[in-house]
């Protein structure tokens, strides 16, 4: 019972990208108030909705994937060098300008964020970020002055995860599917959850549709629920629900402490992108070329934004009470993003030449390895693991 593929229509595929350029603008905004850059009236609201992004990214990650992987039907090898040339054709430049910035600066600059130790230990630590290994069971680790790398370190493994579940054949595929959750450790497990919603959420929507009247409405019905969940404290009682329960109380959860409210978000987030798909937003595609191009830098945008944040202060004796400073800055960050995004982000292709020539010599090994040529869908083909 494999899931027919179907074609996104293009409201919903713009929808998608302002969703992902939005979530990406909210997380630099909650670090402009976190690192102290900001103290404008209104401002102190510029908090919201940082961590709940991310969870917005888990979810439309695991669409994307299960869609493009259905839709396009890649093997093995061409699923690992897309996901590969996506994520390092920005990850690797980022991480080493984090490395350099960290070892010019020589200083901590932000609380809680000296990384003096891995600058002492580049040899160590590059590779080791450069695996995602950060997160890993009790690891708490992310790369210098580069604090949203820690979402990578759960998203990449979800990758990984998916690809074992969709390619490798049986007896093989669960042995290795349980090897890769030992591998993980619980806090990714923690988190798994809310990405995986986005892999069904893609399911679901290719079996099932919406009245345009019905989808608006539940639509409408997201963003209130997303409302009264800021307004009434929502995530900070889940939060603190989390921390209360008994793996809280007897494991170290770092990124993961936010489970329960990570959870509640994601089916808010589930339920808004259900109904965007059928509802018909065909204004967005009046405006669909600038949103595209804005989207087209998102994951550079979402991981260099903390090197401008904290060597701004560095640079320029910024006041946080300064709308003129504020803006300064901000605009600081859009010239760095759109900079280093076409070095890096824009040079995607590039990059995939590079692994399809590294990895090419694999191919024929990994099929005769017992490698799937079609995916099969991990989560509604139960019966071909039984």
């Amino acid at each position: 019972m494999r899931t027919t593929p179907t074609p996104l229509n293009q409201p919903f595929s713009v929808y998608l990208d302002l969703v992902r350029f939005l979530a990406a603008l909210a997380v630099v905004l909650m670090h402009m108030r976190m690192f102290r850059l900001v103290d404008i009236p209104g401002s102190q609201h510029w908090t919201l909705l940082g961590r709940e992004s991310v969870m917005a990214f888990f979810v439309l990650s695991g669409f994307v994937i299960a869609y493009t992987t259905q839709m396009r039907r890649p093997d093995a090898l061409d699923f690992t060098v897309a996901r590969a040339a996506r994520i390092y054709s920005v990850a690797l430049p980022v991480l080493l300008l984090g490395f350099l910035c960290a070892w010019v600066s020589q200083g901590p600059h932000v609380p809680g964020m000296d990384a003096s130790y891995q600058v002492a230990k580049p040899w160590f630590y590059i590779p080791f970020h450069l695996l995602f290994m950060g997160d890993l069971w009790r690891l708490s680790e992310h790369p210098p002055w580069l604090g949203p790398w820690w979402s990578l370190n759960y998203e990449v493994w979800f990758y990984v995860l998916f690809g074992v579940a969709c390619y490798v054949r049986r007896p093989w595929r669960l042995p290795a599917i349980g090897l890769l959750l030992a591998v993980m450790g619980y806090k990714l497990w923690l988190l798994l959850p809310v990405w995986l919603a986005g892999v069904a959420l893609y399911h679901w929507q290719a079996r099932h549709t919406l009245s345009r009247t019905a989808a608006r409405a539940g639509w409408v019905l997201s963003m209130v629920l997303l409302v009264a969940y800021e307004a009434y404290g929502v995530e900070e009682l889940l939060r603190a629900a989390g921390r209360a329960s008994w793996l809280g109380q007897h494991v170290a959860l770092g990124n993961a402490d936010r489970f329960l409210a990570d959870y509640a978000f994601g089916m808010i987030v589930v339920l808004n992108f259900a109904c965007a798909r059928f509802a018909g937003f065909t204004g967005l595609l009046r405006v669909a070329r600038p949103i595209r191009l804005f989207a087209a830098y998102t994951l550079t945008l979402y991981l260099s934004h903390a090197l401008v944040l904290i060597g701004w202060p560095e640079l320029y004796p910024h006041d946080p009470a300064s709308i003129t400073d504020v803006l300064a800055l901000s605009v600081a960050v859009a010239v760095a993003t759109a900079l280093l995004g076409m070095l890096t982000e824009q040079r995607k292709d590039a990059f995939k030449r590079l692994f399809e020539r590294v990895l090419g010599p694999l191919r024929r090994p990994a099929q005769r390895a017992a490698l799937a040529p079609a995916p099969l869908n991990p989560i509604k083909e139960k019966h071909d693991d039984m």
